[in-house]
């Protein structure tokens, strides 16, 4: 039987744009539009819109809401003020990462998380368990649209349609805030998923498409503002080297061979998982993710064998494609420490052909202040 799949608000926006649709954690979703290096210049140019309303958005309020999810999560987020939001892991007791997520602090005692689209049925149901007796708990993911505005020009088309900050000045990275847009309420947060700058926009579900319009049309007048598929979505993270979750990271990954061991705040409270990382922390890792360039024609892909120079297999690549602002294949990969120096020497497993690749700096791309 075929699996029956979800819309987001905007899928009849995707569909008069002559969106491609794929299946995607449970969704119907748009993988491309004009094609992905475009999508994806366009972003790294001036600005690209993204639908990400197939991610997860719970909400938590009352007294004990920080402190409950401080508690299920690996960063500090009893130290964050009202206003700020947080990366971080969630992890299981043994320390491996049931999702990665943005917690935002909307006011003392109310809370959202976004989680992944894939793990949403999961992590609601580990947060709402959580929170039984302790907080209310709302899933608020189908009710609202979640809208990712990207790209150099992001804060200028947010000015064009009428927003009622100056985003720039008064919404600092990582700072979220409820205002209004295009006269819409909205909560905006300063985050994104590209290594551009920009803000994701939590908007009512029936209010979704007219927000998604009216963003296109005013960016046709700054030229180069396009809707961007998961294609060019994955092109773009993988460029700014950020984990997606079951590639980078699962529950048999831990945030330290995930080079997410900044997320990880063991001097804080406690935290589900907290005594494993603390193990796990004062041990060497058998493993550890690199970025790599392939010097050899041939482009890497997820699941790909990662060899040494005799052929030997040391490794797995997560995470693999060409990079349209880098003219080159890159990707990522989980090594052995012994290999993971920058320099470090690599054959990738190309569908039984060994090509070339050389381990390189991360980020492998870095916006212009």
């Amino acid at each position: 039987m075929s699996e029956i799949l979800q819309q987001t608000p905007l899928f009849a926006e995707h569909e008069a744009q002559g969106a491609r649709f794929v299946p995607y954690a449970g969704f119907r979703m748009p993988v491309q539009y004009r094609g992905v290096s475009e999508e994806h210049n366009a972003v790294r140019r001036a600005a690209g819109l993204f639908d990400v309303s197939h991610m997860g958005r719970l909400i938590f309020e009352g007294p004990e809401a920080v402190a409950l999810v401080d508690g299920a999560i690996t960063n500090d987020f009893a130290r964050v003020a009202v206003g700020r939001a947080v990366y971080t892991c969630c992890c299981n007791e043994s320390g491996g990462i049931l999702d990665d997520l943005i917690v935002y602090r909307l006011a003392p005692e109310r809370v959202l998380v976004v989680c992944n689209a894939a793990n949403h049925d999961k992590i609601a149901t580990h947060l709402q368990a959580l929170a039984k007796g302790r907080a209310s708990f709302e899933d608020i993911s189908r009710r609202t649209g979640l809208i990712a505005v990207q790209g150099p020009r992001a804060l200028e088309l947010l000015a064009a349609v009428g927003c009622e900050l100056a985003v720039a000045a008064d919404l600092p990275k990582n700072r979220v805030r409820e205002t209004r847009l295009m006269g819409l309420g909205v909560t905006m947060a300063r985050t994104g998923y590209t290594g551009e700058d920009g803000v994701e926009v939590v908007v009512a579900q029936e209010n979704a498409a007219a927000l998604w319009r009216g963003l296109l049309d005013a960016g046709k007048a700054l030229g180069g503002v396009e809707p961007i598929g998961l294609a060019a979505r994955d092109t773009l993270r993988l460029e700014a080297r950020l984990s997606l979750y079951g590639n980078e990271i699962d529950e048999t990954t831990n945030p330290f061979e995930a080079g997410l061991g900044w997320t990880v705040k063991l001097g804080a409270g406690d935290f589900i998982g907290k005594a494993a990382l603390a193990r796990l922390a004062q041990q060497a890792p058998s493993r550890q993710i690199v970025g790599f360039e392939m010097t050899g024609r041939g482009i890497a892909r997820h699941g790909y064998p990662l060899q040494d120079a005799s052929g030997a297999v040391i490794g797995q690549c997560t995470s693999g494609a060409p990079s349209p602002t880098l003219g080159k294949s890159i990707g990522l990969g989980y090594v052995p420490p012994s290999h993971a120096a920058i320099g470090s020497e690599l054959l990738v497993d190309c569908r039984g052909r060994s090509v070339p690749a050389r381990v390189v700096e991360t980020p492998f791309y870095r916006r212009s202040a």
